[in-house]
């Protein structure tokens, strides 16, 4: 797979709407913050071996400068009952807020083609990276370091 570093490109806040949330009543808080969008589906294996870096980038730079966002997109018939997202959050330990996206309106407004893909937005909003694929756990830590020593 590729990655893919996109000058400001496009804005977080509008496509994150009125969807059902997992681990959260509604959006999180991403003003302020760069923000880890991880686009997935639960029973995808590249998905999860990408859970355990967002797990680490958690820990590692806090809630408070660092917001990681998932979105469920699901592609096989099961994934689209909602108390089995529900019961894979659980089950592979995925605790930040998740959307239940099975219109595809983040995949499309961010033109997503593949599972996973990681859209990494800076502090103001706008788009500044997006992987595609699992295996770049170095390159998407040095984007959110990159991004957090920006100036607010």
């Amino acid at each position: 797979m590729i990655a893919l570093l996109l000058a400001a490109a496009t804005s977080l806040a509008p496509v994150l709407g009125a969807m059902p949330w997992a681990n959260a009543s509604g959006p999180p808080p991403t003003s302020g913050r760069v923000t880890v969008v991880d686009v997935f589906t639960f029973d995808c294996i590249n998905c999860k071996h990408v859970t355990p870096e967002l797990r680490k980038l958690r820990a590692a730079y806090g809630a408070d400068d660092l917001a990681i966002v998932g979105v469920h997109a699901p592609e096989l018939p099961e994934e689209h009952v909602h108390a089995n997202v529900v019961r894979a959050l659980h089950e592979q330990d995925i605790t930040w807020p998740v959307v239940y996206d099975d219109r595809f309106a983040v995949w499309n407004a961010y033109g997503v083609q593949a599972w996973p893909t990681q859209l990494v937005f800076d502090r103001r909003g706008k788009l500044r990276a997006t992987y595609v694929g699992e295996g770049y756990d170095a390159q998407l830590e040095a984007t959110v370091r990159a991004l957090l020593a920006e100036r607010r």
